[in-house]
């Protein structure tokens, strides 16, 4: 019998950081094209990405020239993950500029496709940035989530984030008010 779901087979998504993803060409050329379908078809499906309307090609293929640039000096992390060579998911943190801050990160984001969504990718890409933040001598990484963003939520929980702050009603999607969750890893502890 041919299983239903990729995920039944056993298969694993690649998961490639931002210097592997720039070695290569052809993946880089389709990546920013990739990512903003996604991205848009994601904002499109009322996800919790940022974005009230999808981001313009232009808009995605400069902030993913912006994370790769914040990767190769330090102050950044980029990962995507494949599945026979078409991308299903992408997330980045970037260290904070501010002098008094720059030994903290923010995972800006973890967006995977609707359609590839229980293959394990989005747990792996946050999995796989807290693995570059504490090799990169990140001591707190910082996220924040949109309060109806629960599957999220409990994803970040069990990667051992916790919440520290909340604003009621303070993201703003068209008449609907959602509260802003704001989260944290600290990895100056060694468990």
């Amino acid at each position: 019998m041919t299983p239903s779901h990729p995920h039944e087979a056993g298969v694993r998504p690649v998961l490639l950081d931002a210097a592997e993803l720039a070695s290569d060409p052809d993946l880089w050329e389709g990546c920013a094209e990739s990512a903003h379908r996604i991205l848009t078809d994601l904002v499109r499906g009322g996800a919790a990405l940022g974005w009230v309307e999808p981001p313009s090609r232009d808009e995605v293929a400069a902030l993913l020239d912006h994370v790769v640039s914040a990767a190769r000096a330090g102050d950044g992390a980029l990962r995507v993950a494949y599945l026979d060579r078409r991308l299903l998911g992408l997330g980045y943190w970037l260290r904070y500029a501010r002098p008094t801050h720059r030994p903290h990160a923010d995972l800006e984001k973890v967006a995977v496709d609707a359609a590839a969504q229980g293959l394990g990718a989005g747990r792996a890409l946050t999995a796989a940035l807290i693995a570059d933040a504490r090799a990169a001598e990140i001591e707190v990484l910082t996220l924040d989530a949109r309060g109806d963003n629960a599957h999220a939520l409990r994803l970040y929980r069990s990667l051992g984030f916790t919440e520290y702050g909340r604003l009621p009603d303070f993201v703003a999607v068209g008449e609907r008010r959602h509260d802003k969750v704001f989260c944290m890893l600290d990895l100056r502890r060694r468990d």
